[in-house]
């Protein structure tokens, strides 16, 4: 966000601040910064119960207070006397934050100021900056009401926390709130229920999914995709079990850095400590290091597709975004040195054709370098030559990318790809890292063209990464109407009434020996039959609440004339039955 409109939304921050405190003038206050499309405060109201219902009455007073045309005034105090004013005010949160202050730190407050009065509104510990004139506040609305613990800490207490949504102009404004409404429409939560994709169990556990029939063939079809396209990329299936020794973990330096994500679990036999993976890079390591490897064998390139699992916390749980049980499409390479440019544009070449395929082609690509920090680990020459040969890759490969110094992981630079969905919102999905630590953790090697023992460089790469994860944005994305190839139940047969029985028996016959074309394999085409005693009127009102993408409604007439009437979700038309099976797969093969 530019500088002007962080000031704006910082200031309506203290506004809401300001508001709250005349409706609930016994109130604490914790922090209320401006944030990607608006500004929060977390608020503690004591007993007082503050829900949505709260929200006019407050966005009320902070219209009142915006006609006041108030201003922002700065001042300086010390630590001692930022002190005295939080106390006296009763202020403990903010007694808090001076505390962890120097003692001779110079702390600013900042005065809402009613310029026709000299009357101070309200107060607020802050280091700015703001605007100078709440006339200038633009367009805002107060969104929600969540919880939020104090300063991130699931043992501190819980706060409130009031979201607000602010933009320069009204129409800015009116635009966010469409696509807000539109992606509660789109919410994978909600669709995930009504087409009956997955659900969950308190019996099996919070961020642990189950999914249904018809959400396992999406899933699966994701999966054969990805596969798909790394095998023809030259990569191996492997197949890694999911428990380990503890000791694997912590020779990869992965308990060290997330031992507290790690699921354990115990021998009855003989009390020998293992985990549950949450992750299949050094599974991947101990089969390279299997045997003894050449130079005429690289790149070695392995992929899995496999349950891992972490040990997130319940309430970052949500959904397929985040869950404790994961499915990684993962892929890794280990190569030469003079190797690492190709490949990485072969993993650009899998990442483009994927995300065209399932119709989110709009990709822009972080390249994450390493700052002058002592942080990471490895040969800085080295990690110049990845750095260049990876902004080679994307200028060859015509990527939309962006530099950024600092953002690579410890162990090596990276390239992590962002999709934009049908609404505008952009998620962070593939990935290609980099990695010069654990080939040397765990001493790997191959014997180069000088009989000489050299260490390969390891890449990793996802392309779907979660599929849960991305499951959840590509419902999203889709709003649940699936693409022909990949939508659990492709076509639906509706009878007008039971003299078509026979009729329907020749169109399930050219159906079931059908094989649609998809992106990298073949499939026998997934359809079911309403042959149910409804109203055909309800059958098409079920059909398309499943979002079903090709809809055969079959009556006498059509009978008589060796046809269908084929419904899309956005047109109707005439099929001779002989065409049938040429008509869908051409249908396939259009983004219809």
């Amino acid at each position: 966000m530019s500088e002007e409109v962080e000031k704006m939304r910082h200031s309506l921050s203290h506004v809401l601040a300001a508001a709250v405190r005349e409706l609930y003038p016994t109130t604490t206050f914790g922090i209320g910064p401006a944030i990607e499309n608006g500004f929060y405060y977390d608020i503690d109201f004591g007993d007082t119960k503050v829900s949505d219902a709260d929200l006019a009455k407050i966005e009320k007073k902070m219209r009142g207070i915006i006609t006041r045309k108030c201003e922002m005034v700065r001042r300086e105090s010390s630590r001692e006397e930022a002190l005295e004013w939080a106390r006296e005010n009763g202020q403990r949160l903010k007694t808090e934050l001076i505390e962890e202050l120097p003692e001779d730190a110079t702390i600013t407050f900042y005065d809402l100021k009613d310029p026709r009065t000299g009357e101070v509104l309200f107060t607020d510990l802050c280091k700015g900056p703001h605007i100078d004139d709440l006339s200038k506040v633009g367009a805002f609305q107060l969104a929600r009401v969540a919880g939020a613990y104090w300063r991130g800490d699931e043992k501190r207490e819980m706060l409130t926390r009031i979201y607000g949504v602010a933009f320069e102009t009204q129409e800015e404004l009116d635009e966010y709130l469409a696509r807000q409404e539109e992606a509660k429409k789109r919410d994978h939560r909600k669709l995930g229920k009504e087409l009956d994709l997955f659900c969950f169990s308190d019996l099996v556990g919070a961020g642990l999914p189950l999914f249904t029939p018809r959400g396992t063939v999406l899933r699966e079809e994701m999966s054969e995709l990805s596969l798909g396209l790394r095998g023809q990329a030259g990569f191996k299936k492997v197949w890694t079990p999911h428990i380990t020794k503890v000791d694997l973990y912590k020779a990869s330096g992965h308990y060290a850095k997330f031992g507290d994500e790690l699921f354990m679990v115990h021998s009855q036999v003989n009390g020998e400590e293992f985990a549950l993976k949450p992750m299949n890079c050094p599974h991947h390591a101990q089969i390279f290091a299997s045997r003894p490897r050449t130079y005429k064998e690289m790149p070695v390139r392995y992929m899995e597709a496999t349950t891992d699992y972490r040990d997130e916390k319940t309430g970052e749980l949500g959904g397929l975004s985040r869950v404790r049980s994961l499915t990684q499409d993962d892929s890794h390479v280990f190569c030469r040195k003079d190797q690492i440019k190709q490949e990485i544009q072969t993993l650009v070449g899998i990442v483009r054709k994927l995300y065209t395929t399932v119709g989110m082609n709009k990709l822009r690509a972080r390249l994450s370098y390493r700052d002058s920090s002592d942080k990471y680990l490895g040969d800085p020459a080295l990690w110049e030559m990845a750095q260049a040969q990876i902004k080679e890759a994307a200028i060859e490969n015509g990527l939309d990318y962006f530099e950024q110094e600092g953002e690579a992981a410890f162990y090596g630079p990276k390239i992590d790809f962002m999709a934009e969905d049908a609404i505008g919102r952009e998620h962070q999905v593939a990935t290609v890292q980099l990695d010069f630590v654990q080939p040397e953790r765990f001493g790997l090697e191959f014997v180069n063209e000088k009989g000489e023992k050299e260490r390969p460089v390891m890449i990793h790469h996802a392309t779907l990464g979660s599929i849960e994860r991305f499951l959840s944005v590509f419902i999203e994305h889709t709003g649940g109407w699936f693409p022909l190839w990949c939508a659990p139940e492709q076509v639906r047969i509706l009878t007008v009434n039971d003299q078509v029985d026979e009729y329907v028996s020749e169109i399930e016959a050219v159906l079931s020996g059908m094989e649609l074309d998809e992106p990298v394999r073949h499939n026998v085409l997934r359809f079911e039959m309403d042959l149910s005693n409804d109203s055909l009127g309800k059958k098409i009102r079920r059909a398309t609440e499943m979002k079903i993408p090709v809809v055969l409604i079959v009556g006498p007439k059509d009978a008589e004339a060796k046809e269908v009437s084929v419904r899309l979700r956005d047109k109707e038309e005439k099929v001779k039955l002989a065409d049938l099976a040429e008509y869908l797969q051409k249908l396939n093969a259009s983004d219809f």
